[in-house]
């Protein structure tokens, strides 16, 4: 009997077309079904927790598939994999789960962080990684501002062109900004969102609001108001790719629908 075994998956998502499998474009989906074919002896279908756009990187991106081998122990399934992966892709755990776990319709929320780089000159390696801004917001007023984001609420402004979703009310448990230093002594600023799910390009576009309304010197009031007018062109300019991360996804939660 195929076992459903979850894996935790790091990726660059510099050089993918995103997390989904596309005809002749390189997707990460792709790069590891291409892997788990050559493992395995035959073709995988693997099931992510959500798909991560052009550019974007992932932590800990969450999947799980159905491994038709028994001889392979769980525990070797991260390195069997990497050996068949580009640099840019590993595998970094693997978990056996029952047989009615989904990667997708488990998780019970989803952790996102878009990584800063204000007012400073970057190691080349960080600008594959972070957005450079001019200038070091006031974080407070970005965290009262973010204090929005908790609860559920129609998050329609923040919806990129081309979302489908059928609503667009999601349930946030909340938003902060931090700053953190890496072992180079490049200091971040750091943009943290957990939700049950995202609409397309949403923490893109509310990373790239609240950097815009902080700097013309918009407060509480006309985020809220951007928020609740539900229309994008309240909104500012989504944030570039690179600087976004899926950072973690959470199976332990409250799973909640709206």
């Amino acid at each position: 009997m195929a076992k459903n075994i979850l894996l935790s998956i790091s990726y660059d998502g510099t050089d993918f077309c995103g997390w989904q499998r596309q005809s002749e474009q390189r997707s990460v989906q792709g790069v590891l079904e291409a892997a788990m074919e050559k493992v395995f002896g035959q073709k995988i279908n693997l099931q992510g927790s959500g798909r991560t756009d052009s550019g974007v990187h992932a932590r800990a991106q969450a999947a799980n598939f159905l491994c038709p081998v028994d001889s392979i122990p769980e525990e070797n399934i991260p390195k069997a994999l990497n050996n068949f992966l580009p640099k840019d892709v590993r595998v970094n755990a693997a978990r056996k789960k029952d047989e009615n776990f989904s990667a997708r319709f488990s998780a019970t929320s989803r952790v996102y962080r878009y990584f800063f780089l204000p007012a400073q000159i970057p190691y080349a390696s960080a600008n594959r990684f972070a957005w450079q801004i001019n200038k070091v917001p006031d974080i407070k007023k970005l965290n009262d501002m973010a204090a929005l984001l908790r609860g559920e609420l129609d998050c329609a402004t923040f919806a990129g062109a081309g979302d489908s979703s059928l609503s667009t009310k999601r349930c946030l448990e909340g938003a902060h900004f931090f700053e953190e230093e890496d072992s180079f002594g490049q200091k971040f600023l750091v943009f943290e969102i957990e939700a049950n799910a995202f609409l397309y390009r949403m923490v893109r576009s509310l990373a790239g609001t609240l950097i815009e309304f902080e700097r013309d010197k918009k407060g509480v009031q006309d985020f809220k108001a951007a928020l609740d007018a539900r229309e994008r062109s309240k909104a500012g300019p989504t944030a570039p790719p690179q600087g976004l991360f899926l950072w973690e996804v959470k199976f332990d939660g409250i799973r909640r629908h709206v």
